[in-house]
């Protein structure tokens, strides 16, 4: 028999990390970062309004295409190659429109409401929503973080259709029983929650009563 190839790099997991445009896209750069020292290859999904936002949230330059979303942050996180994905909002041939090449889990981060509202009625408008829809349908985890305050009756009703589907909702709110000095200690606060809901090893915070 002849051996298959062996292939050129191995993650250990293949998170999906989708972006939109509300506030908070640091959680997301953040979390692909930490995906990639951890060894997962990370599908990126970056809405038009994402795009927008990061130019308001960061002096990160904002990328103008989807390649170039995929080779700066590749180039930003000392990713390997192949190891960063970048699908653009009709790309349809995209594996995470498909049940059959489905993520391990898919991380909205940040999520705006609108999102939420139309990945709870099934809408499927964007490659994003249908990731996340493929996601529910073929039983994987979806953590959806929405960053809206204060939260509607029709929010609420979104995220409780959402969490009866099996969906986390996990906004994202840091802590201070650590005593951050800093805003990247308040993000990693969050990434680190993020990383235990994944099943991802994490070492950027030490958990309650367990590590000093």
């Amino acid at each position: 028999m002849v051996p298959e190839p062996v292939k050129a790099h191995q993650f250990d997991k293949t998170i999906c990390v989708a972006m939109t445009g509300a506030s908070g896209i640091q959680y997301a750069l953040r979390l692909i970062e930490c995906l990639v020292q951890a060894n997962c290859e990370v599908y990126v999904l970056m809405s038009k309004p994402a795009r927008i936002v990061m130019g308001m949230d960061t002096d990160i330059p904002v990328p103008a295409r989807t390649a170039q979303v995929q080779s700066q942050f590749s180039e930003m996180y000392g990713a390997r190659e192949g190891q960063i994905k970048a699908f653009g909002q009709e790309e349809w041939t995209a594996p995470v429109a498909s049940g059959s090449g489905v993520p391990d889990a898919m991380v909205i981060c940040p999520c705006t409401t609108g999102t939420l509202a139309s990945v709870a009625a099934g809408t499927c408008n964007s490659l994003l929503e249908r990731a996340a829809d493929v996601v529910i349908k073929e039983g994987r985890k979806l953590i959806v973080m929405p960053r809206e305050m204060p939260f509607s009756l029709i929010h609420l009703e979104n995220m409780s259709r959402l969490a009866r589907a099996g969906v986390v909702i996990m906004p994202p709110n840091p802590a201070f029983y650590n005593l951050p000095q800093s805003i990247d200690e308040l993000i990693d606060f969050v990434v680190a929650r993020i990383m235990d809901q994944l099943g991802v090893a994490q070492s950027i915070m030490p958990r309650w009563g367990i590590e000093d």
